[in-house]
């Protein structure tokens, strides 16, 4: 059983982005049989939120923050598989891709970790998605449908995705964001909302969802 001053270090792990330590960790947890759910909810999820706040703040940048969600993605890939298994209930179903055309995925794949991180199950769909698989996200049971664009030119091409999902009336939510995407354009085309970063973006999804941020 991890004590509680290994709870606190697995938490300092995460921010410090010390993936060795929360491999460690996390392992001797799931060795031990413990209730990995609550290491998640009760030290894992809470070092992210704290790293998306220390972002948000400006007292880390990109690199930092890559860094903690490489160290956060190495617990998850231990829990996951178990989680799988047991009646364990992510928050909610999250797809994400950048749209046709956008063939950026930096951004895309640290909005994904910091998701993983809130404790969402996400469905990565890649780059250059077409407006049909978002839309078959959504009959998956994707409750909240994430679109990334990093280019002016694909840009555009968020407004043929909107107007295709908005066909659907199963009340799948809509967040939009990246480089050249702010919150006038997202109010624009009628996206639910927008993250103007990967913390922004997970508050976002929150708040589409009714869930406290």
């Amino acid at each position: 059983m991890l004590s509680e001053e290994e709870k606190d270090a697995l938490f300092d792990a995460i921010c410090d982005g010390d993936r060795e330590t929360v491999v460690a960790l996390v392992t001797k947890a799931r060795d031990a049989g413990e209730d990995l759910g609550g290491i998640l909810n009760d030290a894992m999820i809470p070092a992210m939120t704290e790293v998306g706040d220390q972002f948000s703040t400006g007292e880390i940048f990109v690199p930092e923050m890559l860094v903690a969600a490489h160290a956060m993605q190495g617990g998850i890939d231990i829990i996951e598989p178990v989680l799988a298994q047991t009646d364990h209930e992510p928050l909610a179903r999250v797809c994400i891709g950048s749209v046709k055309g956008d063939l950026h995925d930096i951004g895309k794949n640290l909005v994904v970790m910091m998701l993983k991180g809130a404790g969402f199950e996400v469905e990565d769909l890649g780059v250059d998605v077409p407006d049909e698989e978002f839309a078959r996200a959504i009959e998956r049971g994707n409750q909240v449908v994430c679109l990334s664009a990093l280019l002016t030119t694909t840009k555009p091409q968020m407004i043929s995705v909107v107007n295709h999902l908005r066909q659907f009336s199963n009340g799948a939510k809509i967040v939009i964001g990246g480089a050249v995407i702010t919150q006038d354009y997202a109010d624009r085309i009628g996206a639910d909302a927008f993250g103007k970063d990967a913390p922004g973006a997970v508050k976002a999804v929150k708040r589409t969802l009714g869930i406290a941020a």
